[in-house]
């Protein structure tokens, strides 16, 4: 028995405490019982129990430690308290099988006893109610000191019984649907995206993971069944505790990463913060990565920004072998480019570099140009269509063979496209077991472009620029035709596409050749002309890059090709060369202003 008297106003307050309640007797004929689980309180007098002006009443009930039992003390609890109801009175039912008395809150618990399943409210354990709309509900001491007690201490055992709080076994936890709720079609409001965010299930999973020792913590529904055998077998793992203590963290990071980028973008918007989380989630083991002695795995980036913005990592696989490394690379290079070409086109994709190029009304027709471009690189690479793959289509990259010797039928890793119809999918997945078959949604412009180096990752904005979004600037006194600009323009959107230092030519819509990655342009050059053998004549040209130097070089050795158009940056020093030798040829120069590396 304890107790305190204090004064409010002309008032006089009796308190004492039996049994775990305490009862307030308020002199002047006001009399309440309230039901606390502490041998300490601050109380506030209200002024409807005072008609005088009502001062501050502090009173510590501290002279005698009298142990207020809990009703839970001593038995195996489960705390549950979940959003996702997946799988929930199937957890709940094998739970209380077990022997655990099931703690839970507002939504859970009615759930769970329209289930059937007999539950203690959590207003129960705290001995106060839910308040601020749902705020503050395991905000509490007899929460998380029943979470945060460690076992192997006698000191954190005895202040538990002292203040009489039974310990949790169990917290099963998972959060607001704060992800989902500000990335659904729907638009949220900034209020609305703020109540969304949880505090007090991470408080709680962050409680029950830091002692993972004493407490399981579970977030994943996924997880329930490998839980109660793990329980069932009352087994001593640690392995399995430290698991999902990791999952628990994971879980908690990746949410606050969600919140953390949401009010960025609310409140400034700029792509650049002062400190940057991603969140990723594995979405599967890779055989080996860019070499067979190196492992690998593959994931999906979790950022809001990413959400609905297409991409090869999001494709579908309707056939074929699991994707690997270097598949995932080539199939992105391919889809990014193709995606950028306004008509009907294909890109035949080698080691990231497109190596052929077509765009026509007749998609048949711009297959096999692209595969002409270049045969012997395209067998084994990676075909990709921006239309849909029909059932003539399919037919057509089944039975194709090789410009090479017109017998040997054209082989390919991946075939990815926007759609492809029932016969269509069907006719491919007759042309080989291995062949991976990819369906895709076009990658949204206005992303955040990361690359990793030593110790750190570099940022920029996607390059989204296309030929509608510059001016082709004639400098030389010859004009391009209306079809060697659109020509140039095409070269220029696939010279985009090819590794640094690039150079393309192109003819009637049509890649006839390309240079890729060379240390000097001019080497570039020959590598592209080479391939464009006769057909050059005419062609028009674009460098991701000015020419450091035109007189017996790149620019003149383009020009005593045949090349009828360049389209280049500008930019050097020596601009007035350039400009001057395509004058005495009598060849087009466009300065776009854009450079395009791709390193």
């Amino acid at each position: 028995m304890l107790g305190f008297a204090a004064t409010a106003g002309n008032s006089v307050v009796h308190t004492a405490c039996t049994n775990g309640v305490y009862t307030l007797q308020f002199l002047k004929s006001h009399r309440t019982t309230y039901t606390p689980q502490k041998a300490s309180i601050l109380y506030r007098i209200p002024s409807v129990f005072c008609r005088n002006k009502v001062s501050l009443v502090k009173a510590m009930a501290a002279a005698e430690t009298s142990t207020v039992a809990s009703p839970l003390k001593g038995k195996k609890q489960a705390l549950i308290s979940v959003s996702d109801k997946q799988d929930l009175s199937l957890l709940a039912n094998g739970l209380q099988e077990l022997g655990y008395t099931i703690v839970s809150t507002g939504g859970t618990a009615t759930a769970l006893e329209k289930a059937g399943v007999s539950v203690t409210k959590v207003e129960q354990v705290t001995c106060f109610p839910e308040m601020l709309d749902g705020r503050v509900k395991t905000l509490h001491p007899n929460v998380h000191g029943g979470i945060l007690a460690r076992r192997d201490q006698q000191s954190h055992m005895d202040a538990l019984d002292k203040h009489g709080i039974g310990t949790f076994d169990l917290v099963v936890v998972n959060l607001y649907p704060f992800y989902e709720k500000v990335t659904s079609s729907g638009t949220i409001t900034f209020e609305d995206g703020i109540e969304n965010i949880d505090i007090g299930g991470p408080a709680m999973i962050r409680a029950a993971a830091k002692n993972h020792k004493d407490v399981l913590v579970v977030v994943d529904a996924e997880d329930y069944p490998a839980l109660l055998d793990f329980l069932k077998g009352n087994q001593a793992d640690a392995h399995f505790r430290r698991t999902l203590a990791w999952k628990a963290f994971e879980h908690v990071a990746s949410y606050d990463s969600a919140v953390s980028e949401w009010l960025w973008l609310q409140t400034v918007g700029d792509k650049f913060p002062p400190s940057l989380t991603k969140s990723l989630s594995n979405k599967r083991s890779l055989r080996y990565g860019e070499n067979p002695h190196q492992k690998a795995a593959f994931y999906v980036d979790k950022s809001l920004s990413e959400v609905n913005a297409g991409g090869i990592a999001t494709a579908v696989q309707h056939h074929g072998k699991e994707m690997s490394y270097n598949n995932y690379l080539d199939a992105d290079a391919a889809w990014n480019c193709v995606s950028e070409f306004p008509k009907p086109t294909c890109v035949v994709v080698k080691h990231t570099n497109p190596c052929g190029v077509a765009s026509r009304d007749d998609i048949l027709e711009a297959y096999r140009l692209a595969v002409k471009g270049d045969p012997v690189s395209a067998f084994g690479g990676i075909v990709a269509f921006n239309v849909e793959v029909d059932e003539t289509l399919a037919k057509e990259i089944r039975e194709f063979r090789s410009p090479t010797d017109g017998e040997t039928r054209m082989f390919y890793e991946i075939v990815v496209a926007p759609k492809y119809s029932k016969k269509g999918l069907e006719i491919l997945r007759g042309k080989s077991k291995t062949l991976r078959i990819l369906e895709a949604s076009k990658n949204e412009k206005g992303k955040l472009s990361l690359r990793q180096v030593g110790g750190g990752w570099l940022a920029q904005d996607s390059d989204d620029l296309t030929p509608e979004d510059i001016d082709f600037k004639v400098v030389s006194k010859k004009a391009p035709t209306e079809n060697n600009l659109s020509d140039v323009k095409f070269a220029w959107l696939c010279c985009k596409h090819v590794k640094s230092n690039a150079i393309v030519i192109a003819k009637n819509n049509c890649m006839l050749g390309m240079g890729s990655g060379q240390p000097n342009r001019l080497e570039s050059l020959r590598i592209a002309s080479r391939k464009s053998g006769e057909e050059i004549k005419g062609a028009a040209l674009a460098s991701d890059a000015f020419f450091p130097f035109a007189w017996n070089d790149a620019v003149e050795e383009a020009c005593q090709s045949g090349i009828s158009v360049i389209a280049e940056p500008g930019g050097s020093m020596r601009d007035p060369d350039a400009i001057d030798c395509c004058d005495k040829y009598g060849v087009s120069l466009l300065f776009t202003n854009v450079r395009h590396f791709r390193h």
